[in-house]
């Protein structure tokens, strides 16, 4: 049962990345990274960055987590394709990022850490950036 975080290049992405690889270091879990965002269901800046990528692969390399890094090639919400894996791979945990959002931007356009810590079938750590 693997941890599973959801990840985009942004300083919130970045802390939920962090947080996760201490989480499975103390849980001596393998790590699982997922890029699922809005639109075509990953976020273009991964896509078109190696530099992100190649990083990331450092990082959890040196972390010395067995880990998988996975882009998301679906057009389902954010939220539905981080709960789905969660579901396929039986994760024991999911991490994701928090990014401050004003009331009205909350009451209309919804939120993916909102449906992903209300409907996960498994614990979720929620984590917000310095930023």
């Amino acid at each position: 049962m693997p941890i599973l975080t959801g990840y985009v290049p942004t300083p919130v992405g970045e802390a939920a990345f962090e947080a996760s690889i201490a989480e499975a270091q103390r849980r001596q879990l393998p790590l699982v990274v997922l890029n699922a965002t809005s639109g075509a269901g990953t976020d273009d800046r991964y896509y078109a960055d190696d530099e992100t990528a190649t990083r990331l692969r450092s990082r959890l390399e040196a972390s010395g987590l067995d880990y998988q890094l996975l882009r998301s090639n679906s057009s389902r919400d954010p939220s539905e394709e981080i709960i789905g894996m969660a579901a396929d791979l039986h994760a024991e945990l999911i991490v994701i990022g928090l990014r401050p959002r004003t009331p009205v931007g909350k009451l209309i356009l919804g939120s993916t850490a909102q449906r992903v810590l209300l409907d996960a079938s498994c614990p979720v750590l929620a984590v917000k950036s310095s930023d």
